[in-house]
């Protein structure tokens, strides 16, 4: 019997027509790098260059104002994106936020005062140089967040919610009874930050004929933490912790299975949260210059909840874009209190603009929860994906 595979005939194979060869396509691939998407890609990174020059050159042409409200605004952005590496990226909920930024606050206080008498109080400080003292007054957030992290590495959801609470009646308490560290209910005097003989307090220094004072030499400070902070957090995220950290979030049974130290995992995002709060606190010390209990209650613990639901959870960029929205409306409603209907200034009898903004920033969040669950980077994500054509987008 013949083989039925037996070798096959010879055939020439066929010359392509001139409709379909490569020397007659009537529409030739683009060479490398001058497609759509590098051409996005080169306008990002223009625009990303010429937003940081931007920001660098602020400082000479914004009044105190608008400095101090940038300020406020990077110190809120740097505690929202250890808040979103927890909540957002980890899934585990946090109401406690609030006492990490006063253990960052105080802490810096202690360790940087000279021991002076306020209110009839002797008030702790150690007399550290003033950097050395905000380097380990974030270590002091972070070892407070290790001592909670037994807690957050077993409990998740609402469970570890309500035990984060519990922080900050505990925290609300010693604000006030500890006297000696903190001031009590009239708080106490934050020493300016100095950093190699530079001191960045309300001394004038005339830098291109323009006067520097605290907002001024502040702002490259603010400017610095949050790009450090923001780098890392994105370095986290974009690598084996941050997969990690996701899996943990969607199922955490199955990322036990998968191998992934759960408890470890997230005892170690809690810490580190910890440290990104108690920098945020140092920051927000050395804007306010005096630090009161008060601010350190649940109402802040919250806003920051509110700043990465609206910014949108996981990402760095919407820990940045809702610290700047609720940071900078109650500040926005005060300046211009007497133009805007239904808000009137502090005291008059009308609607507060620290009321307004939480009344805003409230509706927000159920617009986002609602409608825009990714927030405010979810709907640039959105608008470019559509101006995207769909050959670059498969």
């Amino acid at each position: 019997m013949s083989d039925i595979r037996g070798p096959a005939p010879h055939t020439e194979a066929p010359s392509p027509s001139p409709a379909h060869s490569p020397a007659h396509s009537s529409s030739p691939s683009p060479p490398p790098g001058t497609g759509i998407r590098p051409r996005l890609l080169r306008a990002r990174n223009l625009a990303v260059a010429a937003a940081g020059l931007v920001l660098l050159a602020l400082p000479f042409y914004l009044d105190r104002f608008w400095l101090q409200a940038g300020l406020f605004a990077m110190a809120a952005a740097v505690g929202a994106i250890g808040l979103n590496l927890l909540t957002g990226a980890t899934g585990q909920l946090s109401m406690g936020h609030a006492f990490f930024l006063a253990v960052g606050a105080y802490g810096y206080c202690a360790l940087a005062g000279d021991g002076s008498t306020a209110g009839g109080h002797t008030l702790v400080g150690l007399g550290l140089p003033s950097w050395l003292a905000a380097i380990l007054a974030v270590a002091l957030a972070g070892a407070a967040g290790g001592l909670f992290s037994p807690i957050a590495g077993r409990l998740r959801g609402a469970y570890l919610g309500i035990a984060t609470l519990a922080l900050i009646f505990i925290g609300q308490h010693l604000l006030f009874n500890a006297t000696s560290l903190t001031g009590g209910f009239n708080g106490r005097a934050v020493e300016p930050l100095s950093v190699f003989g530079v001191t960045f307090d309300d001394s004038e220094s005339v830098i291109a004929a323009v006067p520097f004072q605290s907002a001024e030499k502040l702002w490259y400070v603010a400017l610095a933490a949050l790009l450090i902070g923001a780098l890392f957090a994105r370095g986290v995220l974009r690598g084996r912790p941050g997969r990690a950290m996701n899996a943990l979030r969607d199922h955490s049974i199955a990322a036990g299975v998968m191998g992934v130290p759960v408890a470890r995992y997230r005892a170690a995002v809690f810490v580190l949260s910890s440290m990104y709060a108690g920098l945020a606190g140092v920051l927000l010390a050395l804007v306010f210059q005096r630090t009161v209990p008060d601010y350190f209650g649940m109402v802040l613990s919250l806003e920051y909840l509110a700043m990465i639901v609206i910014g949108g959870l996981g990402t760095v960029a919407g820990a940045v874009l809702g610290a700047a929205f609720v940071s900078l409306l109650p500040q926005l409603l005060t300046r211009y209190s007497d133009a805007l209907p239904l808000v009137s200034a502090p005291g008059s009898g009308g609607v507060a603009p620290g009321e307004a903004s939480r009344y805003l920033y409230g509706a927000a969040v159920v617009v986002v929860v609602l409608f825009v669950p990714g927030g405010l980077t979810g709907i640039t994500r959105m608008l470019r994906a559509r101006t995207t054509p769909s050959k670059e987008r498969t």
